[in-house]
């Protein structure tokens, strides 16, 4: 019977790495960090936790329906609201989610789920259940923030500066998680090392639909902020979404009208920001012929830099386009999105 990865010598895994390297074109160290994204998938989505946590994000668009050739580093996840805080949601309609029924609750509903709820969730729940599965491995160690379990690895292969020998496992609760569908994910070096064993994961992912709709209200925020304050690993939005243009998502995604509007009122109530001016950023507006997905100026300037940081770690598992390429793909996309007639109807409340 094949053996498990972990279980092989430092010198084995190294050669599987090697190996699988030159035959896919992969650095080894990206192909080593994505069994560990894979192996933390498995341990959550095995445990009686995984049935109120959905996977999404760019790695989820590239492991489980990979629509998009970019290695995603970091794990997004998000944990049922409902599941987490019914003492807040109550018997409050939902939808695709649950919201808070006025302003003044959803500042009590972000701060008992950011200072409170989750915090002691991750720590009491999913940190344990990742620190005693690593035990039983002995070659990686786990530390927590708030909202975030990191999973540090001892490298086999030498890691670069971009990518460090860390996942980062992400989570939210303010949603939740709908539209989801079980997909299966598996190890990269899986098809070019036929003798050993890898992880396999069966999570829940976020739609398409839904997953592109995040993806395009975080880009408009980070345009109409000018980039300010936001970090520089941006440009891989936008990536994603010329590949999702490219597999041919991005007009069911456009026309998921419910699920876009969804979006906006979630991240209307939970996630407010102000655009340069101080004006808050209307995400209704957005989704309904004002989404902006080309940055400018300075901006923009910052996701040249940070695109070719990717293409040069060999992040992009295929040639990459030049970044111009990439903006005028975003432009197209943008027009078509706006384009889309929309009924007036659901209004953030005031």
């Amino acid at each position: 019977m094949p053996e498990s990865f972990f279980h092989l010598n430092v010198k084995e895994q190294e050669e599987a790495l090697q190996v699988a390297a030159s035959a896919s074109g992969r650095p080894p160290h990206l192909l080593e960090k994505d069994i560990w994204v894979v192996w933390a998938l498995s341990v959550l989505f095995e445990s009686p936790l995984g049935s109120h946590l959905a996977f999404k994000g760019g790695t989820a668009l590239s492991k489980a329906y990979r629509v998009i050739r970019r290695f995603s580093e970091d794990v997004d996840l998000t944990y049922d609201i409902r599941a987490l805080a019914p003492q807040l949601v109550g018997n409050l309609p939902a939808g695709l989610d649950v919201i808070p029924p006025s302003r003044s609750q959803e500042k009590k509903w972000s701060d008992a789920i950011r200072k409170e709820l989750l915090p002691a969730w991750i720590r009491d729940q999913a940190y344990p259940l990742i620190q005693s599965s690593l035990e039983e491995l002995e070659t990686a160690t786990c530390r927590l923030t708030n909202e975030c379990i990191f999973i540090d690895y001892k490298p086999v292969a030498a890691a670069s500066s971009y990518a460090l020998p860390r996942v980062m496992l992400e989570f939210g609760a303010r949603s939740t998680g709908e539209p989801a569908n079980v997909q299966e994910v598996r190890c990269d070096i899986e098809e070019h090392i036929s003798d050993v064993l890898f992880p396999v994961a069966r999570p829940r992912v976020m739609e398409l639909p839904r997953i592109f709709w995040e993806k395009a209200t975080a880009i408009h925020v980070y345009c109409a902020q000018g980039g300010a304050g936001l970090h520089g690993r941006f440009s891989r939005h936008l990536h994603d979404l010329m590949r999702l243009e490219e597999a041919g998502f991005i007009d069911q995604a456009i026309q998921a009208r419910r699920i876009a509007e969804a979006v906006a009122l979630h991240k209307g109530s939970f996630f407010v920001e102000k655009d340069l001016n101080g004006n808050r950023i209307d995400y209704l507006a957005a989704v309904n012929g004002g989404l902006r997905l080309v940055p400018e100026a300075q901006a923009k300037e910052a996701l040249r830099t940070d695109y070719q940081r990717m293409v040069d770690d060999g992040l992009l598992m295929e040639d990459a386009e030049p970044f111009d390429h990439l903006i005028e793909a975003c432009r197209n996309i943008q027009t078509k999105a706006n384009n889309v007639c929309v009924p007036n109807g659901i209004q953030i409340h005031p």
